[in-house]
């Protein structure tokens, strides 16, 4: 399958949308209006394409899958926004003078305009709306409360969510007369599934227990996008999960607000009592039930299970929890989306850091469990300085990783003989196919290169990596950096979707989940009238000294250690290419720099950094490093000591564009989204010193780390004639320069694209040289 591109635009039907809002009017009752003409002249206008009847598919029905889906997080619209303003602490381009672009004051700490938000839905409508499958949607979707004259207010964050959800279904709705009816989940072209983030209530950061005032009135506010079998739960707890292809992949939307280390009114996922706790084995029966029906699931939230020694977002008794069931349903888990950190990275969790002791267990009998150390939780915004420590953390995590012993290749071990390589990663199905295979495999004396193979294999949980489990955090569309959104792609190998829904219009799973629905209301039920009961039984025993305590009984089960993957069933869609598995991803983004057109010379604006460095070309790249860095020695924001060249803004047609794509990312060398292939990944990002290894032509089949001379090399490379020559390959001819070029610095450029990937692009090359090393 060859990776999405958007398609140009065909020739229907195409509805204009306007790209201004007031204050007044995005507070109040968002609605598309005309965009003022004398702001924009030049500007063609942006369109996208409403969607023919025959594309709409009804309640039961089928429709073909595209095998991609959206991810976009962090929106954060801010209504106030004023292009030409300030972007000083005290301004957040709200008022005053200075370099605030139409579409965003890029790298600076200012929210984003509506122009930037509808002109992001207009080009998801154009490009996109038609290709997608399913949309992620993790939260922040309401201003920062940032500027002490305009605080926000309950009414501001309700109206701003409000205003996205009407541009998803301006772009993703039906349109179909029927928005009125019974069913509102059945408005819409594609699954929406929302999270709430930490800016999405009042006080931020602050969600105690529900149900309570924000579960309800989101609730309300997402009814189109929440099953109705599921409302009843997501009031209690702001949790849900959608069916996203039905009878085969459910997302799943966790709340991680009783997660987060910031939400003073919750304390962790230990005590039974607390909603983080009830959160967990709400998970774990939902996830059951997937297993039961050979169904997968996709989990997502805002906030990120990030944790190293500078940065820790969860509470550790979360994450602890969060590894657990990761590692238990390794079968059913095909990965975890995030936001909330603007920075785009990934993150792996070690099972063997899972420790029963901060779970509330005695050990378990698992090997080798360590107890992590808790990092910092932080409030402030994570930017370019915030991040320095936390990706340097993640870097030495990775540098820590098992090492395959020299020579083995990829292919080779993907079919190694081990027997004992981890606890429960070896099932039996694979033991009977190695004895089949190789009789010698059992009980034949073992080669010292058997030995090491086997013990590696060891330490990474078996041939599939199952040691680790992988999230991948996003960057966001407020232009923190530039505006970011992820389209993925994923296995629709044999999914039939015609026998889907029984003649009701509903799958299997609905109905289940309507049945345990159901036994929860009526054990609620039961437990509120066996407290009258108490009640009045303490009433009559008035002659005791001490009457039975009045007061709610805990309607929370114990802690029930989820059940591993049968020893019989393969391993999942997380480790082992197969249906469902995630294949790759386009990385699309905004170059506000170009767009908004205040301040420089476009043509090296439309260049990242790794396009420069590919040319291979001494002038672009030169050209490049000293533009980047004469303007990005900044604190709030690329410009903000310079004033815009016009009187008013005349920015140029707004696109996205793709930054990189796995599947074709000559740096990354992605063969898809398993853990096996971000486990190697971060070994390679991890790399400090050259180590000799053997390359081969197929990119697949590789060495433990690669050919360390494409991963390490000098920090700068001779050019001559336009013909890029190896600093290794010169000393071969000109052995007298050798101590000069044995004392240059070298660079790992895997680690280098890791940095410039995570700023999305807009950090100076020399930048990353002097901060990461």
């Amino acid at each position: 399958m060859r990776m999405f591109k958007p398609p140009k635009p065909a020739a229907v039907p195409l509805l204009v949308l306007g790209l201004w809002y007031t204050a007044e009017s995005a507070i109040a009752a968002p609605s598309w209006s005309h965009l003022h003409q004398d702001v924009l002249q030049e500007q063609r206008p942006l369109v996208f394409e409403q969607q023919s009847n025959s594309e709409i598919a009804e309640v039961g029905a089928t429709k073909e899958l595209k095998g991609r889906f959206l991810h976009i997080t962090d929106f954060h619209p801010d209504p106030f926004y004023q292009p030409y303003t300030s972007t000083s602490s005290d301004k957040a381009c709200h008022s005053g003078h200075g370099p605030a672009g139409y579409y965003g004051a890029e790298t600076s700490d200012c929210d984003s305009p509506l122009t930037l938000v509808n002109a992001t839905f207009a080009w998801i409508a154009q490009h996109l709306a038609s290709e997608i499958d399913f949309i992620v949607w993790t939260g922040d979707s309401a201003r920062h409360d940032n500027d002490e004259s305009i605080p926000r207010t309950e009414s501001q964050v309700i109206a701003q969510n409000r205003l996205l959800v009407s541009h998803f279904r301006t772009v993703f709705g039906k349109h179909n007369g029927d928005e009125r009816d019974e069913d509102p989940t059945n408005d819409f072209t594609v699954p929406i599934v929302p999270s709430i983030g930490n800016n999405d209530i009042l006080p931020h950061n602050i969600f105690e227990e529900g149900p309570n005032h924000w579960t309800k009135q989101y609730a309300s506010l997402w009814r189109s996008f929440i099953p109705e079998e599921q409302r009843h739960a997501f009031e209690q707890g702001g949790w849900f999960y959608v069916e996203v292809v039905p009878d085969y992949l459910a997302v799943f939307s966790l709340n991680t607000m009783y997660f987060f280390g910031k939400n003073a009114g919750v304390d962790g996922c230990a005590d039974s009592e607390e909603p983080g706790y009830e959160a967990f084995e709400w998970l774990r029966i939902r996830l059951q039930l997937l297993r039961e029906r050979g169904m997968k699931a996709i989990l997502s939230g805002h906030v990120p299970p990030a944790r190293t020694d500078s940065k820790t977002q969860w509470d550790e008794t979360c994450w602890q929890k969060y590894a657990l069931w990761l590692r238990q349903y390794r079968d059913v888990i095909v990965g975890g989306l995030w936001g909330h950190m603007n920075v785009e990275h990934f993150m792996l969790q070690d099972f063997h850091e899972i420790d029963w002791n901060v779970l509330g267990l005695n050990s378990a009998g698992d090997e080798d469990l360590n107890r992590g150390s808790p990092g910092k939780h932080e409030d402030a915004e994570f930017g370019v300085a915030s991040s320095q420590d936390y990706l340097e953390d993640l870097r030495e995590q990775w540098a820590d990783l098992p090492t395959p012993p020299p020579g083995m290749l990829q292919k080779e071990f993907a079919h190694e003989t081990s027997l004992s390589a981890s606890d429960d990663a070896r099932p039996e199905w694979e033991v009977e196919h190695l004895v089949r295979r190789e009789p010698s495999a059992l009980g034949a004396k073992k080669t010292k290169e058997e030995k090491q193979r086997e013990e590696f294999l060891k330490k990474i949980g078996g041939k599939w990596h199952e040691r680790y489990g992988v999230s991948l955090v996003s960057a966001s569309i407020v232009p923190n950096f530039f505006p970011t959104m992820r389209v993925f792609e994923y296995n629709t190998t044999g999914i039939d979707l015609q026998h889907a829904f029984d003649k009701d219009g509903k799958t299997s799973l609905m109905r289940a989940e309507e049945e345990l629905q159901g036994k929860t209301r009526n054990r609620a039920i039961d437990e509120e009238l066996g407290e009258d009961r108490d009640d009045e039984a303490a009433n009559r025993k008035k002659h005791k000294k001490h009457k039975k305590k009045k007061g709610k009984k805990s309607k929370r089960p114990k802690f029930t250690i989820p059940a591993p993957p049968s020893k019989s069933a393969p391993p999942g869609p997380a480790y082992s290419p197969q249906r469902l598995t995630l294949l790759g991803y386009s990385q699309y983004y905004a170059n506000l720099t170009e767009i908004n057109n205040d301040f420089h010379d476009a043509s090296l604006a439309a260049m990242t950094f790794e396009a420069a460095a590919e040319e291979g070309c001494q002038e672009i790249g030169k050209a490049w490093v000293d533009w980047f860095g004469s303007i990005l020695k900044w604190k709030e924001g690329k410009y903000h000591d310079k004033k815009p060249n016009k009187p008013k803004p005349r920015p140029k047609e707004f696109s996205f564009q793709i930054e990189y794509d796995t599947r074709h990312d000559k740096l990354y060398k992605l063969k898809d989204l398993t853990v096996e292939s971000w486990v190697k990944l971060a070994r390679r990002i991890g790399t400090r010193e050259k180590i000799d290894a053997v390359a081969v032509s197929n990119d697949e089949v590789v060495t433990n780390l690669e050919d360390s001379r494409s991963l390490i090399e000098g920090e700068s490379r001779n050019i001559g004639n336009g013909e890029e020559m190896d600093t290794e390959k010169k000393h071969k001819h000109k052995k007298g320069k050798k101590k000069k070029d044995k004392n240059k610095h070298k660079k790992n450029k895997v680690w280098h694209a890791f940095i410039n990937r995570a700023f999305v692009s807009t950090m100076d090359p020399s930048e990353i040289d002097d901060k990461y090393e």
